[in-house]
């Protein structure tokens, strides 16, 4: 199964040359958690039992749940590739369209996987898989919708990858047994360079993945910094208040140069567009990269611009 996927930045270079570009085709935040010196600890040794716990406490406290339900991985995508090999395999129904990394993985792991357009359509499934909110289209569910879901399933995992900036949206709070929360630590943070992610679920799935995941599947360098960063709280709200303003900034933007908004996040949005391959072609000669996806010759996503150089070339390049 193709495995397309924003951050391509190579591909843009080789076309359209070398130089300052601005890569808006992943989604990440462009403003991110600064980074202070780290002890000579986090690069010299191997991490420690206790850096580990300290990392589990604050994300615990961050999501809202109990730190026996907390497990940091190497990138929500380690999970993701991990998870279907340690559940029986059977029907798996995935929201469509959505990141495909998760339907592949399952595939690749034996699952016989069933496109799903809504949640009435995954009931009955051996495992259903949702994003929330969604990527690209920014659909999401409540808890209370995805609740019920879990008790017309066997399995439930719901990516929460870009629910940081939406704790309303989260399932981590009130996590029945059967359900897996995915969240990324990189996207938020703009520091996806760590690859560090968490699956949060019941304690016993939880001591089955960390035992295929290996000791030391997080390295100290990620567990000093996303301790430091999960607990700053006042760099996460002023970034949730970026985000929101300039999100609704960039549809503006966008409407202006004739492309209809479909919905996204804090931290991308989606716009249909009259051409996308001649949308994406126009930024990138700006050195702009932008996504487009391989099932639709209209849509175009766009990561949130991190500073006024960004949205000035931005706004040019949609002017021109």
């Amino acid at each position: 199964m193709a495995r397309d996927h924003g951050g391509n930045l190579d591909a843009a270079q080789a076309r359209f040359g070398a130089g300052d570009w601005i890569d808006l085709s992943t989604g990440i935040n462009r403003q991110p958690w600064p980074v202070p010196p780290l002890s000579e600890a986090a690069w010299r040794a191997l991490p420690t039992q206790a850096a580990s716990d300290a990392l589990v406490r604050v994300a615990a406290a961050w999501f809202g749940c109990a730190p026996d339900r907390v497990l940091p991985v190497a990138g929500a995508t380690a999970a993701i590739q991990l998870l279907p090999r340690l559940l029986p395999a059977g029907r798996a129904a995935v929201i469509t369209p959505s990141y495909n990394e998760h339907a592949a993985s399952l595939t690749a792991a034996g699952w016989q996987v069933t496109p799903a357009p809504d949640l009435t359509a995954m009931e009955g499934a051996d495992l259903a898989v949702v994003v929330n909110p969604n990527n690209p289209d920014g659909r999401e569910w409540t808890p209370a919708r995805l609740r019920a879901l879990a008790q017309r399933v066997d399995w439930l995992i719901v990516d929460e990858s870009f629910a940081d900036p939406r704790p309303d949206l989260s399932l981590a709070p009130d996590l029945p047994d059967n359900v897996i929360v995915l969240r990324s630590f990189g996207k938020f943070w703009g520091l996806a360079g760590l690859r560090l992610g968490f699956v949060l679920a019941a304690p016993d799935l939880l001591a089955r993945l960390r035992e295929a995941a290996g000791p030391w599947s997080v390295g100290g360098p990620a567990l000093e910094i996303a301790t430091a960063a999960m607990a700053d709280r006042t760099w996460a709200d002023q970034t949730v208040t970026y985000h929101s303003e300039a999100s609704l900034n960039l549809d503006r933007l966008a409407a202006q140069a004739g492309w209809r908004p479909l919905g996204g996040t804090h931290l991308f949005r989606l716009y249909d567009t009259p051409d996308a391959v001649a949308e994406q072609d126009r930024l990138a000669r700006a050195h702009i990269w932008t996504r487009r996806f391989p099932y639709s010759d209209r849509w175009l996503r766009l990561g949130v611009p991190g500073n006024r150089a960004e949205w000035d070339r931005l706004t040019a390049a949609l002017r021109d």
